[in-house]
């Protein structure tokens, strides 16, 4: 019998002194170990010279991750992190605490530009990207501040009931007292103030086009709801997770324990009905500022034809609605079948507008549709993928904007869209994720011969 081929030693908790290189993609910066092993260390800068610590990895893994426990020299644009609960081995809910507002946009216009050259094969100029991550307005605040942008906040508990948020890859939870970074109407409910015991996560859901909050909870296996007593009126859902074949993950089921089962937001002019699960863009002043960078990239014109892929409760396709008007059609794809409830509510004095229910590559091509003048896709954090890219060049369309969450996929869906004959026209990147690494960019395209 084969003798079998020994592991490789484990190298969490090994200290290295290292020099700090650029940032990556992900919230934190490359360096290498003295053996040359590629290192992601968190809590750091370019430039910065840290002790760095092992948090994941072996003697042959492809690269480690560490956190930066010691500076040893630290970079001009450091500051001291605004949340107590922000650093090495603490809560992993946000990754620049520890640099100055502007620095933070700076990386990630770094990371974006470094992403769009290695993975869709452009700068920024052939993109007509200026460069710059646009604050949303207000959002500019001095060293040290933090802006309450996030109003909906998913807060895990431990095992003493207390409220929290996840570690860094970790189930682990770091209880906290105030997120910082929560918009205010989810910190006046004061959910970390109270224990919760029997829960598993309590989801905290504060519209900004109305007064609605919502809290839903999630019990653990076998556990009970409490008394729910907040500091402001609240509707409360109790959601249940069952487990898939296999063990793995299940569906999600949400029931109501009293009042609303949505909350109402308000956006480009209209009120939208919002049930749990629908999505939302979580900053205030998102959906305004996509639907205006969108509409002014797509310039619709009365009586065109346009696709809203991944519509979610139909903001977009409200949105193309209203322009293309009555002598105009919109269709809409989601594979949420509450969001696909919520639009088709929200939309139902739009008669020219049409929601589909599932995935956009299952139903697009059952839809008929072998034309569109314009397209609207917002897809999830894994992109569009290449088959559908390829679908949607088929159409037709005189423009196309996108609007991504992830740089990596939409630097990899341009690609695919460049060879499939449309290229951006411009881009625009928002940070609508201050203190994180996150960022929201909205991508016009053309076909190549009108772009040239």
């Amino acid at each position: 019998m084969p003798e079998s081929t020994p592991a490789a030693a484990s190298l969490v908790g090994e200290e290295y002194e290292v020099e700090i290189g650029p940032v990556a993609h992900g919230g934190h910066c490359v360096a290498r170990t003295p053996a040359g092993q590629v290192l992601f260390v968190r809590h750091t800068f370019p430039g910065e010279r840290v002790l760095a610590k092992v948090t994941e990895g072996r003697a042959d893994s492809r690269f480690l991750r560490a956190d930066a426990v010691t500076v040893l020299e630290a970079a001009k644009e450091r500051i001291e992190a605004p949340c107590p609960f922000s650093g090495p081995g603490r809560c992993g809910g946000c990754d620049w605490q520890h640099v100055k507002p502007g620095a933070q946009r700076k990386l990630k216009a770094a990371v974006l530009t470094e992403l769009l050259r290695q993975l869709a094969g452009v700068t920024p100029e052939e993109v007509s990207w200026d460069g710059t991550v646009e604050p949303a307005p207000g959002d500019k605040v001095a060293p040290g501040e933090v802006p309450a942008w996030r109003t909906r906040v998913q807060y895990a508990v431990d095992a003493e009931g207390r409220a929290g948020l996840r570690r860094s890859r970790s189930h682990d939870v770091e209880p906290i007292d105030h997120c910082l970074i929560a918009a205010e109407g989810v910190s006046e409910l004061g959910v970390e103030a109270r224990r919760w015991p029997q829960i598993a996560s309590v989801d905290a859901i504060a519209a900004t086009g109305s007064n609605d909050r919502m809290v839903v909870l999630t019990p653990r296996p076998g556990g009970r709801l409490p008394l729910v007593e907040l500091d402001r009126p609240v509707s409360v859902l109790r959601a249940q997770e069952r487990r898939g074949k296999g063990g793995g993950p299940g569906q999600r089921t949400v029931h109501p324990v009293h009042g609303r089962t949505f909350v109402r937001e308000r956006a480009d002019g209209r009120t939208w009905r919002v049930g749990e699960g629908g999505f939302w863009q979580v900053h205030p002043q998102a959906p305004d500022l996509l639907v205006d960078a969108l509409m002014r990239g797509l310039t619709p014109r009365k009586g065109e034809t346009a696709l809203d892929l991944y519509c979610g409760v139909g903001l977009f396709a409200g949105a193309l609605a209203q322009r293309v008007g009555e002598s105009g059609a919109v269709v809409g794809i989601e594979s949420s079948k509450r969001a696909v409830e919520d639009a088709r509510h929200n939309l139902a004095d739009a008669p020219r507008v049409r929601i589909e229910h599932g995935r956009v590559e299952q139903v697009l091509p059952r839809t008929g549709i072998t034309r569109a003048d314009l397209i609207v896709l917002d897809p999830p954090r894994s992109g569009a993928g290449k088959r559908t890219v390829e679908h949607l060049a088929t159409l037709g369309a005189r423009r196309i904007g996108y609007v991504a969450c992830d740089p990596a996929a939409l630097a990899r869906d341009l690609a695919h869209f460049r060879t499939a004959g449309y290229v951006p026209r411009f881009l625009r990147a928002f940070d609508l994720f201050p203190m994180t690494h996150h960022m929201e960019c909205v991508a016009i395209l053309e076909p190549v011969e009108k772009a040239r």
